[in-house]
């Protein structure tokens, strides 16, 4: 019955993030997208709120139906997700008057004597990382290694969130493919309390009717991270690891943008689904 976090989430999603995303815009919580387009704002605060009251029905049915609802290495996924989250909406909520971006522009700040709330975020971040896979049974390398890919992919789907739809969308082809290459459904049923909120805002961050912000794209980035612990071994994480920081690190320098735009297949996908206008 593992599956019901997955199950649950996105109903729940389904009735309490559209009224919750409306409720931001209708208590002035907006802000203006890429073109100027203006978003509730942060959207994406839904993921931990729909998570907490998924909790409910699913810590029910554990314990007092003895159903095997959660498994193994949800608790310090959900931790992991939801202290990412919050370390978000801090960024949300008062990081736009610290206007440095990128991990350069915060070590700059950092040796200006400023603190940016991205470096809080990212220290942050690295704690929970640390704390979550502290006691795992792992070897230094491993342990080091598992924290690496969490951390890095938090940031980079934060990164990468700066167009509608996209995190959302490279956490669901991430996920198709380690569903397929792993061919196991365990990693997906431990985040999958988090999954089913970010399937239901996706449209709504499409249509710009909500803005995901710092909150959301950061929880799918831990989302993620924590998929990629699960279900690659240590040579995938490895690999993996690799692969995002030489993306991560090109995106310090150059525009990802720049070069989903130019890729024919990738500004295809890219653009699915999302508003256009004339």
């Amino acid at each position: 019955m593992q599956w019901l976090t997955l199950a649950v989430s996105f109903l729940m999603a389904a009735v309490v993030a559209p009224p919750l995303v409306r409720s931001l815009r209708d208590n002035d919580f907006v802000r203006e997208n890429y073109r100027g387009a203006r978003a509730a704002f942060p959207a994406g605060i839904a993921i931990p709120v729909v998570a907490l009251l998924a909790l409910i029905p699913l810590s029910l049915l554990a314990e007092l139906a003895d159903a095997d609802v959660f498994p193994d290495g949800v608790r310090a996924g959900f931790t992991y997700v939801m202290g990412v989250a919050l370390l978000g909406l801090l960024d949300d909520l008062v990081g736009s008057d610290m206007p440095a971006r990128g991990w350069r522009g915060h070590a700059r700040a950092a040796a200006r004597g400023g603190l940016t709330t991205g470096a809080i975020k990212a220290a942050g971040s690295l704690g929970l990382a640390l704390f979550v896979l502290y006691g795992a049974g792992l070897s230094t390398g491993e342990y080091l290694l598992e924290v690496a890919v969490l951390v890095v992919a938090t940031n980079l789907f934060n990164l990468l969130d700066l167009r509608p739809g996209r995190s959302a969308k490279a956490l669901v082809l991430l996920g198709a493919g380690l569903l397929i290459g792993s061919m196991d459904a365990d990693p997906l049923w431990v985040v999958g309390i988090f999954v089913g909120p970010v399937l239901v805002l996706l449209p709504l961050d499409l249509r710009e009717v909500g803005m995901l912000g710092d909150t959301g794209s950061n929880a799918i980035g831990a989302v993620a991270g924590v998929w990629l612990v699960l279900a690659l071994d240590h040579t995938g994480q490895a690999i993996a690891l690799a692969v995002m920081t030489l993306v991560t690190v090109y995106g310090e320098f150059r525009s990802i943008a720049a070069v989903i735009d130019r890729t024919p297949g990738l500004r295809h996908l890219d653009s699915l689904g999302r508003t256009t206008h004339a």
